[in-house]
């Protein structure tokens, strides 16, 4: 089935809903738009082949304490042990000099190269929440890398974010939610090229943040279970599938955070608080 092009919507929603229940028609109408499922599922599967592989190389030629942290930022985040957080540092574990012999230098950037493609993925979904056009590659291109940088930036101390720096979990669930906020308010007005100004772009960052950390807190308890199961049945290969799962949810996650943000955002009040711009007439 083709894409819809910018600036267009699924009238997927019956006449009468949007009549006796405008928002949730807007909503319906809006996620009918988006298509979640198959954002997430591109989101989620760019992330696994380009950005994961990305952190595992930077984590390789990292200091000691450095690869510590990642460690730890994954096993605050998914609650990950034993055999599955073994497999992890095993990812790792070679020294310096075996990874620049085995990768190179050209190795190494083109996995940081390849990593856009996620940030490219991610623009594309916040254009199609926000119904805009797509940006012109070379106004774009910066603003992958800076994102990408970002965000390794964020997940590699996610564990101390997690702690809010060793304070507690009840002040690191407060310092993580609004973390993850400003994280994915700045996001899409990095990746929309500023074409959405800052307050409009404020419901969705905060149901990003909210949603993502309550995320988290379901992962630590779910996620050491499932990578067990799923290590008995298929193997090593069974985290892979665990974390593939998961990174698909984490995306719906975020998708539907933006998606709705952009209804919340142009609804009356929210609009006049937000000064939200009226969209452009669409065909």
């Amino acid at each position: 089935m083709p894409e819809p092009e910018a600036g267009h919507r699924f009238r997927a929603v019956p006449g009468w809903m949007r009549k006796h229940t405008p928002l949730l028609g807007r909503l319906l109408d809006q996620l009918a738009t988006v298509r979640v499922l198959d954002c997430a599922t591109r989101l989620a599967a760019q992330a696994f082949l380009g950005a994961l592989p990305a952190v595992f190389v930077i984590a390789a030629l990292a200091p000691d304490w450095l690869q510590g942290q990642l460690v730890a930022s994954i096993r605050t985040t998914l609650g990950l042990r034993d055999a599955a957080l073994d497999q992890v540092r095993s990812m790792y574990s070679a020294t310096d000099s075996t990874v620049l012999a085995s990768t190179g230098g050209v190795g190494v950037v083109v996995t940081l190269l390849s990593a856009t493609a996620c940030s490219r993925a991610l623009q594309k979904t916040c254009e199609r929440c926000w119904h805009l056009p797509k940006a012109k590659a070379r106004v774009a291109a910066w603003r992958w890398l800076a994102w990408l940088a970002v965000w390794l930036v964020a997940l590699l101390f996610q564990g101390l974010v997690q702690t809010a720096f060793g304070t507690g979990r009840a002040a690191g669930f407060a310092f993580a939610v609004v973390s993850g906020t400003l994280l994915w308010w700045w996001t899409p007005h990095l990746l929309l090229g500023g074409r959405v100004p800052w307050l409009p772009l404020l419901p969705g960052a905060l149901l990003a943040g909210f949603g993502e950390q309550f995320l988290t807190v379901g992962s630590q308890i779910y996620m050491p279970h499932a990578v067990e199961r799923s290590m008995q049945q298929f193997g090593s290969l069974g985290s892979v599938f665990v974390l593939l799962s998961w990174l698909i949810m984490f995306f719906i996650v975020i998708t539907l955070a933006l998606a709705v943000g952009y209804v919340v955002a142009h609804e009356p009040l929210p609009a006049t608080w937000l000064r939200t711009p009226a969209d452009p007439p669409r065909p």
